[in-house]
């Protein structure tokens, strides 16, 4: 895809959701952390459900740790690979409260240091909680980059650090968020709605779904 392709591609996802958002359900860095770690191999559906009440009960560190990894294991059963993700939840909240004074670090280094976060997830706090404009590759956008062209890449690094380098500076910030809900509900794995798609013209996936 070429910039002046790429600028008309963010441009078209900006008008139609200017100021998009995460769809996991968060009241500080520190919920918005264990929500994106829980939700590793889960839907943001079935990690808002396990943590609307979990999330009452345990909204920082000091808390979680005195709720306790049993309780911890109750709420988030539902989720899957629950026990290690439970321990992975009282092993960050404990380092947390060790190395960074119970707060939640705005580094990429410091973040994944932290037991559960990698580099995705570090990815992810730091755009949403901290507003720094990384850009982090799941499944929807590495499908949605290697499909329409915009970014194809090998593997989830490559995508990512190709789309450091195209996305134009002014749509950096949202990016991700604009390529995920792009790749949920329009550019979908098994079948895209491309006749719904507002880049369909500008996208070089040669398989396009026509209109019925």
């Amino acid at each position: 895809m070429k910039k002046a392709q790429i600028e008309e591609f963010f441009a078209r996802l900006a008008a139609a959701d200017p100021a998009p958002q995460t769809e996991l359900r968060y009241s500080n860095a520190y919920t918005l952390l264990v929500a994106v770690v829980l939700s590793a191999q889960a839907t943001d559906i079935g990690v808002n459900k396990a943590t609307e009440k979990l999330f009452k009960l345990a909204d920082s560190p000091q808390k979680m740790l005195k709720l306790g990894e049993a309780k911890v294991l109750d709420h988030i059963k539902t989720i899957g690979l629950f026990r290690n993700k439970a321990k992975n939840v009282m092993a960050l909240s404990r380092l947390l409260i060790e190395r960074h004074g119970g707060e939640v670090p705005q580094s990429r280094e410091a973040l994944e240091a932290l037991p559960g976060v990698g580099r995705k997830t570090a990815n992810v706090v730091m755009n949403v909680a901290f507003g720094e404009p990384t850009i982090a590759v799941d499944t929807h956008i590495f499908r949605v980059s290697n499909r329409t062209g915009l970014a194809p890449g090998k593997d989830v690094l490559a995508v990512e650090q190709k789309l450091e380098k195209v996305v134009p500076p002014a749509y950096r910030l949202h990016a991700h968020h604009w390529l995920i809900l792009h790749g949920r509900y329009i550019c979908k794995a098994r079948k895209p709605d491309c006749p719904a798609c507002p880049v369909a013209d500008l996208c070089q996936f040669k398989a396009k779904t026509l209109a019925s």
